[in-house]
C-alpha cells in the first residue's frame, strides 16, 4: 500500500533548503529529473533509494543544477505516483514536497526512506521473472545482482548470522589479504567451489559483516570489511 501524505507547508527555509542540495549535486541520496517524462525509467532511481539509504528524487531540476521547476506540477506529481501505485512491488513508502517557485512554477521532492521490506522491485508488465530491483551506488542507480538481491532479503532478518571457517572461508580471506577485491567468478575459481556456493558463501559473510560488497553495473566486487 502507498502511504499518502499531504504537502507540508513550505517554510521560507524551504527554498533556502533546496538551493543547498542542488548545489551539492546529485549523490548517493540525491537525483534530479528536469521532467516526469518516462516515469518507468524514474522509477527505478525510488526502488534504488528504497533499497539502499533513501533519498530525494527532485523534480524540476536539471542534470547541470539548473532549477527550472514544473509549469504543470499537478500533472507530473500525477504521473509519477501513478507509476509508483503500479510499476513497484512490494508498495514503498514515501513523502512529498512541493516548492514553490517566481513565475508560477514548482519544484517536486519525493522523499523515499530507506525501506524495511526490501527488495524491491520495478514491475512493468506483472511478470514475476521481468522483475528487476536496484540500489544506489554513488550518484547512480545500478541493476542489483543475484548477491545483491539476497543480501538485501538477509538484511531484514540478520542477526547473529553463524557460518562454518572452513578451507573455502580460509581461500577467501587469504586472498582479501593480498588483493583489494574479489568478484564471484574469480572466488569459485580460487577456491574451486561451484558458482552457486561461492555465491551464497559470499552473502553469508556480508550478512556476518564478516566482508562488505560494492555493487557494480557489470559484476559486484566483494572486500574484507
Amino acid at each position: 500500500m502507498i502511504l499518502d501524505y499531504p504537502f507540508a507547508p513550505q517554510s521560507r527555509n524551504d527554498l533556502r533548503e533546496l538551493r543547498e542540495l542542488v548545489r551539492h549535486g546529485e549523490n548517493k541520496h540525491v537525483e534530479f529529473k528536469l521532467k516526469t517524462n518516462h516515469p518507468e525509467k524514474i522509477i527505478r532511481e525510488i526502488v534504488a533509494f528504497a533499497n539502499s539509504d533513501g533519498g530525494q528524487l527532485i523534480i524540476g531540476v536539471g542534470d547541470d543544477r539548473s532549477i527550472k521547476g514544473l509549469k504543470f506540477a499537478d500533472e507530473d506529481e500525477f504521473i509519477l505516483r501513478r507509476a509508483i501505485e503500479r510499476h513497484i512491488f512490494p508498495a514503498i513508502e514515501y513523502d512529498v514536497k512541493r516548492i514553490e517557485l517566481e513565475g508560477d512554477r514548482d519544484v517536486l521532492i519525493f522523499n523515499i526512506p530507506k525501506s524495511q521490506a526490501k527488495p524491491h522491485y520495478v514491475d512493468l508488465d506483472g511478470i514475476v521473472e521481468n522483475r528487476r530491483a536496484y540500489v544506489r551506488v554513488e550518484d547512480r542507480s545500478v541493476q542489483a545482482s543475484r548477491e545483491m538481491r539476497e543480501i538485501l532479503k538477509g538484511e531484514r532478518k540478520a542477526q547473529n548470522i553463524r557460518f562454518h571457517y572452513g578451507d573455502k572461508e580460509r581461500t577467501l580471506m587469504k586472498y582479501l589479504a593480498d588483493n583489494k577485491h574479489i568478484t564471484v567468478e574469480t572466488y569459485a575459481s580460487i577456491a574451486n567451489i561451484p558458482r552457486k556456493i561461492a555465491s551464497r558463501t559470499l552473502v553469508v559473510l556480508v550478512l556476518a559483516n564478516v566482508i562488505k560488497v560494492q555493487p557494480h553495473e557489470v559484476q559486484d566486487y566483494f572486500m574484507a570489511a
